[in-house]
């Protein structure tokens, strides 16, 4: 354990970069899940509800833009960076209100442009066209997911047009501010891009990592890839103005379990224990909240994954006891049972 900036604070010495920002962060200690295999506590800590086989929930970011809807018109509200092919999206909820999905930010918001071959004019009388022919499907057939089809490719044309469309773009960043994110690091560049859409007015924002399922190993060398990035991040936020309006959260679906394997440095699933980082946007910072008998239990101050989604609701702004019904006729809400953390807000 490494000291922080915050007296009484230790944490893992994979983070120094870290340390020097716990001030503006909170390490919740006490996380608790009911889901112990990776595709289930996935899909609990993105939406916070547990899988039902008859209905996909939303994430944070499709429940946000169906309450706070976009900050800047021209772009997406919702992006999700390197995301896992069981991502939730927007769930039950209409289909515009889910993430869109950028691969790799090294590539930015790929195809975002007019072809060479067509001129603007051109360009336009093609949708409008082809907005002709799909004309009398679309009275035909008036479904949801036509519809969010169709607005779908009335947003693209905007951005196209916009000169917001360069928020996508990397390469724009000094060579020096992508090199202290990790311009070898896709999780860095991922973060670099997150700081430039939130500047540019997305709402909510999302990288994924992998590499954590370490039953073999400890995985160092994607600790300190965490730690550069989200360090740089912070700065970031924090010297720019923009980390009093924008919740920064590290999550995970489980933790590893306390004991090393005999046989390896490698750790197994743990759910009953294990820790998330929040920070920014209003939240309580430079504490901890909870506690654990070294790792196997929580022993003080349980946060169960459905308490965190309505934290963040809550600090976001959203209603989050406010109920939707599903298109089969079922109440949800933002954290499902969940309360928000006092001591967070």
């Amino acid at each position: 354990a490494i000291p922080t900036n915050v007296d009484g604070i230790q944490i893992s010495e994979f983070f120094p970069n870290v340390a020097r920002h716990m001030d503006k962060l909170a390490v919740v200690r006490s996380m608790y899940s009911t889901q112990g295999a990776h595709s289930q506590g996935n899909y609990l800590m993105h939406t916070g509800y547990d899988p039902r086989g008859s209905i996909v929930h939303p994430t944070l970011g499709a429940w946000s833009m169906l309450h706070q809807g976009k900050i800047n018109p021209a772009l997406p509200g919702n992006v999700v960076i390197s995301p896992n092919s069981e991502y939730p999206y927007a769930g039950f909820l209409p289909p515009e209100l889910g993430a869109i999905p950028i691969g790799d930010a090294a590539s930015g918001l790929q195809h975002a442009k007019r072809p060479g071959w067509v001129n603007e004019q051109q360009y336009h009388d093609q949708l409008e066209l082809a907005s002709v022919f799909d004309r009398a499907f679309r009275e035909k057939y008036q479904q949801r997911s036509i519809g969010a089809y169709q607005k779908f490719y009335e947003e693209a044309v905007a951005l196209m047009e916009s000169k917001d469309l360069a928020a996508f773009d990397i390469k724009q960043e000094p060579e020096a501010v992508r090199a202290r994110y990790g311009a070898d690091s896709k999780f860095g560049r991922g973060c670099l891009l997150a700081r430039r859409l939130i500047e540019h007015g997305v709402r909510c924002v999302e990288v994924t990592k992998g590499g954590w399922d370490s039953h073999a190993e400890m995985p160092e060398d994607n600790a300190r890839d965490l730690d550069r990035a989200l360090a740089a991040l912070m700065g970031d936020l924090s010297e720019r103005g923009l980390l009093d309006s924008t919740i920064v959260v590290v999550a995970t679906e489980f933790g590893r379990n306390p004991e090393i394997k005999p046989d390896s440095l490698g750790r197994d699933h743990w759910a009953k224990a294990f820790s998330t980082v929040i920070g920014g946007g209003g939240i309580h910072t430079g504490h901890v909240v909870g506690a654990t008998d070294r790792g196997h239990e929580v022993a003080a101050d349980k946060v169960l994954i459905p308490d965190l989604h309505a934290t963040i609701g809550a600090a976001m702004g959203m209603p989050i006891k406010k109920v939707i019904m599903s298109e089969s006729g079922r109440p949800f809400n933002v954290g499902y049972k969940g309360q928000p953390v006092a001591a967070l807000i």
